[in-house]
C-alpha cells in the first residue's frame, strides 16, 4: 500500500466548545421561559385598556382570549397577537384602498 493511499482522518473541524459558550447553551431555556412568562404578564396588562386603545394598536378584547387559549402554557401568546394585529391591518389597507 501506497503512502498516498491512505487517509487520515482529523477532526480538525471540529471545535470543542468552550465553557462560556455550554454555560450560554445551558441558559438558553431558561431565557426563552422567561421570555415566555414576561410576555405573558404584558399581555396580561393589555386587559386593562379599553376598547378604543385595543384598537389603536390594532387589536380587540377577543385577540387577547384567542391568544391565551390558543397557545400552551410554556408558548408564547404575543405571536398570536402580532399575527392578529398584522391580519386586522391587512384588512383594512385593503378595504381602504377598495374606496
Amino acid at each position: 500500500m501506497r503512502m498516498t493511499d491512505r487517509t487520515i482522518e482529523l477532526d480538525c473541524g471540529k471545535l470543542t466548545p468552550t465553557f462560556s459558550q455550554r454555560l450560554a447553551a445551558g441558559f438558553t431555556p431558561l431565557t426563552s421561559l422567561f421570555r415566555v412568562f414576561r410576555n405573558r404578564m404584558e399581555i396580561n396588562g393589555l386587559h386593562d385598556l379599553n376598547d378604543t386603545q385595543l384598537r389603536d394598536i390594532g387589536l380587540s378584547r377577543a385577540d387577547l382570549t384567542s391568544a391565551f387559549l390558543a397557545s400552551t402554557f410554556f408558548e408564547d401568546p404575543s405571536e398570536h397577537l402580532t399575527r392578529s394585529a398584522r391580519n386586522r391591518w391587512r384588512l383594512s389597507l385593503f378595504r381602504s384602498h377598495e374606496e
